[in-house]
């Protein structure tokens, strides 16, 4: 059986239209649809409800050597209140899972990992702490709900003071009160705008989500489901786990090397990045022939060689064309592929990733 974040009756009262995902019971959409609830966060603002992910907890003082060990990424350098970006991999180099680490302090920090992962990445982490580290897994304590959008600062500071909301792009601020409950706020999103991701106790999130919603309703705030998530995240050429990373997938073959620090003295798969070149590259592109591509739709150059896949596709609801990301052979060097659409090859032109870029 399916379970339910704190957020399940909200998202029925306000006609959210419910499915499976990574376990839980969580709405798609709601009765605006995706294509409004996508653009209502490029214009004004969207809510969402994240409670789904999992938090992870690493504490003592061999934290931040278990991180180093266990991330590709380098926190060394890190300052209380950051959020860094990471990457998870197995030893054959394969992404086990990307995620968000926050630093409290030197000894203790946040994991913040995909809900289809928590159990697994759980499992991973505890059996390669080193010593003096603790580890909790506090998923199921915390609620999360995300505000993206252009009117997202607008609607937070009808609700807290300015020193309460972090006011750099991936900084955090813990210990922040909205209406009178303790939570932390992140300036960090999956959508490609500017926005915050909030967390607090579990049983307190209908409240703060409610009131959210009330406050912002000046402002154009709508809720959003998964549907708009997922092609918001799209737009901004934001990886997804399951779609463009995978344990299958060498690490270095993502576009992602600027999170992969090789200059660290080790870290689990670092030595199978070494000894393994990769062999294909993500790309982004649009189609030129009329038609949408999805995920797994085959790809060729030219010549008609087979060169790789659709990780994701559709059409964009803002920008109004149909793009992809492909993986492709990391040998190919042309701007033309075409797509393998229902036994039609669609015509496509590589283009630069991101799709979407907001200007801060």
């Amino acid at each position: 059986m399916a379970k339910r974040t704190p957020l399940y009756n909200n998202h029925i009262a306000h006609g959210g239209k419910m499915v499976d995902f990574a376990g839980y019971e969580l709405p798609i959409q709601y009765e605006t649809g995706v294509i409004a609830e996508h653009n209502a966060v490029r214009e004004a603002a969207g809510l969402f409800d994240v409670s789904h992910m999992g938090e992870l907890e690493l504490k003592g003082k061999g934290a931040l050597e278990s991180l180093q060990l266990i991330m590709t990424n380098d926190f060394s350098d890190m300052a209380d209140g950051h959020v860094r970006y990471t990457m998870m991999l197995n030893e054959k180099g394969g992404q086990i899972d990307d995620l968000l680490v926050y630093r409290f302090s030197a000894e203790h920090y946040y994991l913040v990992v995909n809900a289809s992962n928590c159990a697994k990445d759980a499992s991973w982490i505890e059996s390669h702490l080193l010593p003096n580290t603790t580890f909790k897994n506090l998923s199921d304590s915390i609620g999360q709900v995300a505000l993206q959008g252009p009117n997202s600062q607008k609607i937070m500071l009808k609700m807290v003071d300015e020193n309460a909301l972090p006011d750099k792009y991936y900084t955090f601020k813990q210990n922040s009160a909205i209406l009178g409950i303790n939570c932390i706020i992140s300036r960090t999103g999956y959508t490609g705008e500017d926005g915050y991701e909030i967390y607090c106790p579990a049983e307190k999130t209908a409240e703060i989500y409610e009131t959210l919603l009330s406050t912002g309703k000046e402002y154009g705030l709508i809720p959003c489901g998964l549907g708009a998530r997922d092609t918001l995240r799209f737009e901004a050429a934001m990886p997804l786990y399951g779609h463009e990373l995978s344990e299958e997938f060498l690490a270095t073959e993502v576009g992602n090397n600027i999170f992969i620090k090789m200059n660290k003295p080790n870290f689990i798969g670092k030595q199978a990045l070494i000894d393994n070149a990769p062999v294909f590259k993500r790309k982004g592109a649009e189609l030129i022939d009329k038609g949408i591509a999805r995920e797994g739709s085959d790809v060729f150059d030219a010549n008609n060689v087979l060169i790789g896949k659709v990780t994701t596709g559709t059409m964009s609801p803002y920008l109004k064309k149909a793009i992809v990301m492909v993986r492709i052979q990391k040998s190919f060097e042309g701007e033309e592929i075409f797509i393998d659409v229902r036994g039609k090859k669609l015509k496509a032109k590589i283009i630069k990733m991101p799709f979407y870029k907001r200007a801060y």
